[in-house]
């Protein structure tokens, strides 16, 4: 065979992969080749779960919060704050709120409980704050009273704001010495994320009442934001903590592809937009320098295609066999249950479940019977109580 035959034929070989990853059905995931970080590779799996539908009235859910009582507090993007309340969604939403902003993706975000809140009963919330032309990321802490919010304190306000309605961030963590972590995205304006002086695209780091502690990794610089304690995220919309060390994980939308899991240490640049894996929508072109540069950080794990990743948690439990210690992913894009096999710090392999099924996951959060909570991003979103594998 000729050269020049041999070009033609890998040429149409090519084409026909390329028609057939660019029709496929939403959620089709069999086989995807190794996105570059050293899996072999990814696979949908045909595991069925034994799940329930608690409710599918729910308008754009965010977050969630399961309450020590059973019930489960669940955050609408449109600006409510919803109880299932014994396994029915309570007609009523729960007044009190603050002034919030729904603008594109921003609105009532994520909501978690204080770690000690049988004792104070703080519930911490994240949402867009500002004005009807101007918003940026909140966060407040409030207690349940009846069927209201009492003690409301608003405990942080992102500085210039922006009309842009995009990249919000918003995930809330503790870590075990009782330090609020949550993320900010770079607002659709992807240059302010490398600005330590600016709040967009950034982990801020509090005390749970709001003020800043004092070994922040910018606490003794005057020149930047001393509740910064890292900066170069693009749009992190999950975020936990890691069971046995105790790190900070998050994971950031990319741009087209580039989707990015994160280690979050203080003082750290994850170099958006100046290294991503990522590209420009469209064009399909080059953002920054390229995927490496010395001074900032490599993703733990990334994904090429974008799956659009929101909520996560590592599970911890023995009711589905062999997932202890792995960390669960919602995608929006695929409407999947990603699940990386970890070993150590490291990702070994990756699973995908649900794919289509359910809808696009927003967040994953972990019951304490060892069940597994989804909320689905719809107009009639829906909380999903997986039970187990199906036999």
């Amino acid at each position: 065979m000729t050269l020049r035959r041999s070009l033609l034929l890998a040429g149409l070989v090519l084409g026909v992969l390329a028609l057939y990853f660019a029709t496929r059905p939403p959620g089709v995931v069999t086989v995807l080749a190794d996105s570059g970080t050293g899996i072999p590779a990814v696979t949908e799996s045909d595991q069925r779960f034994r799940y329930e539908i608690i409710t599918n009235e729910l308008e754009h859910p965010w977050g969630m919060a399961l309450l020590p009582d059973g019930n489960i507090l669940v955050t609408e993007r449109p600006g409510r704050l919803r109880m299932i309340r014994k396994g029915k969604l309570d007609p009523a939403p729960i007044s009190g709120l603050p002034d919030i902003i729904e603008m594109g993706q921003g609105g009532l975000l994520d909501i978690i409980l204080h770690p000690g809140y049988e004792q104070n009963g703080w519930i911490y919330f994240t949402y867009a704050g500002g004005s009807r032309w101007q918003a940026g990321t909140h966060v407040a802490r409030a207690r349940l009273q009846g069927h209201g919010l009492v003690d409301l304190q608003i405990l942080f306000a992102m500085q210039r704001l922006t009309g842009r309605g995009q990249h919000f961030g918003s995930r809330l963590v503790f870590d075990r010495e009782g330090y609020l972590y949550f993320t900010i995205g770079d607002r659709g304006e992807m240059d302010r994320a490398q600005d330590p002086r600016d709040h967009a695209g950034s982990v801020i780091r509090l005390h749970d009442d709001g003020s800043i502690p004092a070994d922040n990794p910018y606490h003794r610089n005057p020149a930047l934001l001393p509740e910064i304690f890292s900066y170069g995220h693009r749009n992190p919309q999950g975020m936990t903590r890691h069971p046995e060390t105790g790190e900070i994980w998050l994971h950031e939308h990319g741009p087209q592809g580039g989707d990015e899991l994160n280690r979050v240490a203080a003082g750290r640049n994850y170099g958006w937009p100046v290294i991503t894996y990522g590209v420009n929508y469209g064009t399909g072109t080059r953002i920054g320098e390229g995927t490496h540069k010395a001074g900032m950080e490599q993703p733990v794990h990334y994904w090429v295609p974008s799956i659009a990743p929101s909520g996560m948690s590592f599970y911890q439990g023995q009711r589905f066999a062999g997932w202890n210690g792995d960390l669960l992913v919602g995608a929006l894009k695929f409407q999947q249950l990603v699940r990386l096999h970890m070993d150590g710090p490291r990702v070994t392999a990756e699973t995908r479940y649900l794919g289509g099924e359910l809808g696009r996951i927003r967040d994953v959060r972990q019951g304490p019977d060892g069940t597994i909570y989804l909320l689905t991003d719809a107009a009639d979103g829906k909380l999903v109580r997986l039970d187990g594998l199906a036999k």
